[in-house]
């Protein structure tokens, strides 16, 4: 189950013109990377894959199509222990692998699957497993023992069935009780994982993606000077940008120099430094 249905509060005015998990990182949307990863893992269409979908849900159920379930939720967004629980049917005893569609991910030596693999490896369907990055200094309160949770779980059927269908938390429903219980695993990886629920996060995510230069799609048409950039499709660049994102089909005019920021469209310009 990939969760796409926040709000991404931290991330507007970004969010105000698309879903978080629509927001595009190295040119493809978030949610894309995410059901890309799960289908490297094996789980690909409607049988094996659901998203959920509340804040500006409609562009979330168009842009998925048929390629997953799909869990609509009325009102506000239920939370990532509600959105679980309102698939309790779909899931029908299986354990769920659930997922962040915000989370950036990025190991060297593996591709997306692969590379957070050793998650599903061995299970025995009865503990709880997180994915989780080694942290140093001192633990944060967040943190699960030296690491920090990297966006995706491994749930149980019996840690699932009896979840309520309301907006809650599976760090307090489930991670923190089974941590508790001495049923909670944590799997290292080793990569490169960001949130991108800040503008600092989300601009880190996509220069990440970059590779350290600049990332430029073959329709964008790009004539000012760049660095460490990355320019969407139909994007316009006559001004020069440094440590920027150019969404699809926005304009930097000639006289503009932006540094560390986000564009949308011709005049939204969202600051993003660390």
């Amino acid at each position: 189950m990939v969760l796409a249905a926040g709000e991404g509060r931290r991330l507007r005015p970004l969010t105000e013109h698309l879903p978080k998990a629509l927001c595009p990182v190295g040119n493809v949307p978030l949610l894309d990377r995410a059901l890309h990863r799960v289908a490297a893992l094996g789980f690909d269409g409607p049988a094996t894959v659901a998203v959920n979908a509340c804040y500006l849900g409609d562009r979330v159920v168009e842009h998925v199509g048929g390629r997953a379930a799909l869990s609509v939720e009325p009102g506000d967004p239920l939370g990532t222990t509600g959105g679980v629980a309102n698939l309790r049917r779909w899931i029908d005893g299986r354990g769920v692998l659930v997922g962040n569609a915000d989370a950036y991910l990025a190991a060297p030596d593996a591709s997306p699957g692969p590379d957070v693999a050793a998650l599903l490896a061995g299970w025995d369907g009865r503990t709880v497993r997180l994915l989780g990055q080694p942290v140093d200094g001192p633990p944060q309160p967040g943190d699960f023992g030296r690491h920090r949770f990297a966006g995706f779980s491994l749930l149980p059927w019996s840690r699932v069935h009896d979840l309520p269908v309301e907006p809650t938390e599976l760090v307090h429903t489930v991670w923190r009780p089974a941590e508790a219980a001495g049923e909670l695993e944590v799997v290292e990886f080793s990569g490169r994982y960001l949130d991108t629920g800040t503008p600092a996060d989300y601009l880190a995510a996509n220069l990440h993606a970059a590779g350290g230069g600049s990332l430029l799609d073959p329709t964008a048409e790009v004539t000012g000077g760049h660095r460490a950039a990355v320019v969407g499709a139909g994007a316009v660049v006559r001004g020069t940008l440094d440590r920027c994102v150019v969404w699809p089909g926005g304009l930097v005019r000639a006289d503009e120099h932006l540094t560390d920021a986000i564009r949308v469209g011709d005049t939204l310009t969202v600051p993003a430094g660390g």
